[in-house]
């Protein structure tokens, strides 16, 4: 079975539900801390289902069209990966109907929605969990955890679970035991009814610490019996094709191409063509029905945002979503990231949106624009192959050429610390016969003779060429 062929067209933009937009106060819980407000690992800010529906045109005006959502089912936390109730929507979010009207919302604009789910454990306010603290070994629920002895130790030590197995050891994540009949037809349960619902798929929280893929293959079936176009992305974060295919997952969180962005473009620590084969390895690794389907990003709610780490250059950062937007693979918008919002690690990285336009980094939100424009206009660059050439001038030039029946293209940027002179020979990525190329970001034209490309780059700067 190939994935959906809309992933490979997708522009994602994630979005952590209590930190968008606060469109209905009357839900937000007691003590909520004010918008914008330094977050924390405890505290509320009162984002909810209705702020991301008010705000619909704005990520249609942005461009995207698939939205994925941190988890929105009830839990006791801001980020909700310890659900209490896994059919029914967080108070503190709306209500179902609410969520109903923003799948209504989004549909009707082109934007697909994928939420996240947490199958490996629950939160400790789950009714089986509950049903083992209140009766212990006489509870009917013993088999749904993984229970080393009795009693069940509410209160643990420094946070740890005592004796059973949770996420991490961390108490208020307790692991359920998904080699038991009940717990899994419980988890395929929720796995079709959200999809029934009218979701378009699911990202799935740390799949690989259920390692067994029949389960997954379960979870494929239901899915797609009741919506075959349903996608299924696997948070991964390393290179792992088995985790990719028919059986299993359409795409996983391409946190490896990630980290060789940053080592290229921040830490610098990674050469044009040290950067060509980690990322000509990573694309190599997966069938090649799935090479375009990852999830491409370069922030989420685990990571330090792009432009902290950028240091806020905007030639890094500008760069970097170049590149991410031309490589393989649907790339993605972290909520914010596309006017500047800045952040450290997590609570740090799941700061409040800000409404303010006038603090955001316009410029940025308009080049990112841009950049979707261009991907939803290059047929190459959501179906193309990808290749890299050598790199130019004195080696500080990285290149890569992305090719379909209906036109190439080609990104050369300048890594250097200084202003590099270049020629890249194009006359094998068939351009021989051209007299010049149009950087699609610019409109500007760039000359080819004896097909040869030459070109001057300021540090950090690149071109984006297409031939028609």
């Amino acid at each position: 079975m190939a994935p959906p062929g809309w992933v490979r067209d997708a522009i994602f933009y994630q979005i952590f539900p209590d930190r968008f937009a606060n469109g209905d106060p009357s839900n937000d819980p007691p003590q909520v801390q004010p918008w914008g407000a330094p977050p924390t690992t405890r505290d509320f800010q009162g984002g909810d289902l209705q702020g991301i529906h008010d705000h619909l045109d704005y990520l249609s005006d942005l461009g995207v069209d698939a939205i994925y959502l941190n988890p929105i089912f009830q839990a006791g936390s801001n980020h909700r990966y310890n659900a209490s109730d896994y059919l029914r929507v967080d108070d503190r979010l709306g209500s179902l109907e609410d969520f109903r009207r923003l799948l209504r919302g989004a549909h009707d604009r082109g934007i697909r929605v994928v939420l996240d789910g947490v199958f490996n454990h629950s939160g400790r306010g789950f009714f089986a969990f509950q049903d083992l603290l209140d009766h212990g070994e006489a509870s009917p629920c013993g088999h749904w955890y993984h229970v080393r002895s009795f009693p069940l130790d509410a209160f643990g030590e420094n946070g740890k679970a005592r004796n059973y197995e949770a996420w991490w050891g961390m108490r208020n994540l307790p692991k359920f035991n998904t080699e038991d009949p009940e717990v899994r037809a419980y988890l395929l349960k929720v796995a079709r009814y959200w999809v029934e619902q009218g979701i378009d798929g699911w990202r799935l929280d740390v799949p690989n610490e259920i390692p067994d893929l029949a389960f997954w293959g379960e979870v494929r079936d239901v899915v797609t019996n009741a919506n075959p176009e349903a996608v299924l992305l696997g948070e991964i974060w390393s290179v792992s094709p088995a985790w990719v295919g028919p059986g299993v997952f359409d795409g996983l969180m391409n946190y490896p191409l990630r980290q060789s962005l940053l080592e290229l473009a921040v830490e610098r620590t990674l050469s044009p063509q040290g950067f060509a084969d980690q990322v000509q390895a990573q694309y190599d690794a997966y069938p090649e029905a799935f090479r375009g389907t990852h999830y491409n990003l370069l922030g989420s709610h685990d990571t330090p945002r792009v432009a902290t780490l950028a240091a806020r250059d905007g030639r890094t950062v500008r760069l970097l979503n170049a590149l991410l937007f031309a490589l393989p693979g649907a790339p993605s918008v972290y909520y914010g990231d596309e006017i500047g919002l800045e952040g450290g690690k997590d609570p740090d990285c799941r700061r409040a949106f800000e409404w303010d336009r006038s603090r955001w980094d316009a410029d940025l939100r308009d080049f990112i624009k841009s950049l979707i424009r261009l991907r939803r206009s290059r047929v190459e660059l959501r179906r193309g192959d990808l290749r890299f050439l050598p790199a130019a001038g004195d080696g500080s030039v990285l290149a890569f050429v992305r090719n379909s029946g209906a036109g190439t293209f080609l990104l050369a940027a300048n890594m250097g610390e200084g202003v590099s002179s270049a020629q890249l020979d194009v006359s094998g990525i068939g351009w021989a016969g051209h007299r010049e190329v149009v950087d699609s970001l610019t409109g500007r034209t760039t000359p080819i003779a004896d097909g040869k490309l030459d070109f001057e780059l300021a540090p950090l700067g690149f071109l984006a060429l297409h031939d028609s």
